[in-house]
């Protein structure tokens, strides 16, 4: 069951990614957060009325406190992100991720890599090298340079590395309390921290909210779908596990950036580095 539950997460994540990217096309990458946390809660309110309110464990509320915190920087960093590169090289190069989880997972789980583990952190190097293996025609040491100057790159590195802690915070609030009431719960603190933020930073896109509030009730029924999805598979399996099946968003995002986008020369410039980063994290997850 957690197997499917992961590939549909991974499916819906994706396409949550592709309304963000149009909404930040539109207005900012700012209201493009405050849209996914808000938009998203009456979802979950409708999900807690149906399953009820569960006893609630101890430190779940501090774990949502550092949900709010992660999440936030995380999604404002992915947000940036998809508006500067394309969503193919962003959601390839975000699973990065998955290595910061692993040290996350020695941390607050305990859990140690395996040989198997090592090798797929240096398999999902590699990958992210020939992510921009055009740019090694001009020197050898050019993707790596593009990492730091490249903006796109730059902000997926940020969201990748503050995506793992929330992970772990989502679980604990889960396994403390139900998936539905910490998605709730965690996105309700999430859209009170961004909401003020917002309003200082883009308060002259409210008024286009009503112009674009179908694209913004997507974004709110793909982020549910994918975080229910997600988190109910995180308190059935290790998150490792369920991560690594996780991976296929990236073959979605590329057929979605072919269709969609057209990105098509993008993603034939990067597909080696991606299956690579593909087979690797696969190895990390599975194995690690």
């Amino acid at each position: 069951m957690w197997f499917v539950l992961a590939l549909l997460s991974a499916l819906f994540q994706v396409l949550r990614n592709m309304v963000m990217k149009q909404l930040g096309h539109a207005l900012d990458e700012t209201i493009n957060v405050w849209g996914r946390f808000t938009f998203i809660l009456p979802f979950a309110a409708a999900g807690v009325a149906w399953t009820g309110v569960p006893e609630i464990g101890p430190g779940f509320w501090l774990a949502g406190l550092w949900f709010g915190i992660a999440q936030n920087l995380s999604t404002l960093c992915l947000s940036k992100a998809l508006k500067a590169s394309q969503i193919s090289l962003v959601t390839a190069l975000w699973k990065l991720s998955v290595i910061v989880l692993v040290g996350w997972g020695f941390l607050a789980l305990g859990e140690r890599p395996t040989a198997p583990g090592l090798a797929g952190v240096l398999c999902s190097v590699a990958g992210v090298y020939l992510l921009n293996v055009n740019k090694a025609r001009i020197a050898w040491w050019a993707p790596l340079a593009a990492l730091v100057q490249d903006p796109g790159q730059r902000w997926t590195l940020g969201a990748a590395f503050l995506f793992a802690p929330s992970v772990v915070y989502i679980k604990q609030m889960a396994v403390a309390s139900s998936p539905v009431f910490a998605i709730l719960v965690g996105y309700l603190i999430c859209a009170a921290i961004v909401t003020p933020y917002t309003i200082y930073r883009s308060a002259r896109h409210f008024r286009q909210v009503g112009r674009h509030f179908g694209r913004f009730v997507a974004l709110g029924a793909t982020s549910a779908l994918s975080t229910l999805f997600g988190t109910t598979a995180y308190t059935l399996a290790l998150s490792s596990y369920v991560e690594a099946v996780k991976q296929v968003e990236i073959l979605f995002a590329l057929a979605i950036g072919m269709l969609f986008f057209r990105e098509g020369a993008t993603v034939r410039a990067i597909w080696p580095g991606t299956l690579v980063m593909l087979a690797g994290l696969v190895l990390l997850k599975l194995w690690g």
